[in-house]
């Protein structure tokens, strides 16, 4: 019988070969290729199901992860309220983006807005990750901000959690734990897979 703790090490191990897998897809494309992928969400941006009035929490890109900002910006005409995600000790904060509002270093390299932004609760959230399956499970980067964040904000009323990454990213299982929670949809440069499709 396995014990305890040599399951969680093995699941551990597990997570650390697809979480390198699909950053090492990512890290593959070109500059151009992520630029072009990155635009091409836009095109799926309907299939969300977002509605004029949702809270729309995204990301500012690091390193070279996809970059939603083109999708936010489709979103937002689309009558959508924006905001961006805070790093505060071990927990994520979201602050209202305004158009044209100043941004500050938001910790991991990200930016966001300042402390005399507005403090909101989005409920609809687009999470970043290093790898997707097809069930829209995803794995971040293994700090645990988000599953926090997602878990906190679902407390307090109906949330839609959507990855958005390249379609490169995706592996064939995710392996999940417990406390892991499923993404409601996963948006790619190929389109919007829904969970239960």
């Amino acid at each position: 019988m396995m014990s305890q703790d040599s399951k969680s090490s093995e699941q551990e191990l597990a997570k650390h070969a697809v979480r390198k897998a699909g950053l090492a897809a990512r890290a593959g494309l070109s500059p151009v290729e992520r630029i072009e992928h990155s635009l091409a969400l836009t095109n799926f941006a309907d299939a969300l199901g977002v509605v004029p009035g949702d809270m729309v929490a995204g990301f500012w890109p690091i390193r070279d992860e996809v970059d939603p900002r083109p999708l936010m910006d489709a979103l937002a005409r689309r009558g959508c309220s924006l905001c961006l995600p805070v790093v505060q000790g071990e927990n994520l904060v979201f602050r209202r983006l305004e158009k044209d509002g100043q941004l500050e270093p938001a910790g991991f390299g990200s930016m966001a807005p300042g402390p005399d932004a507005q403090a909101v609760r989005p409920n609809v959230v687009l999470v970043p990750l290093s790898a997707f399956d097809r069930n829209c499970n995803r794995i971040g980067y293994g700090k645990g901000f988000y599953d926090r964040a997602l878990s906190e904000l679902e407390k307090l009323a109906d949330l839609t959690a959507i990855g958005v990454a390249f379609a490169v990213q995706q592996v064939e299982e995710v392996p999940m734990e417990p406390h892991d929670r499923q993404l409601d949809g996963i948006l790619s440069d190929r389109g919007f897979l829904k969970a239960g499709d």
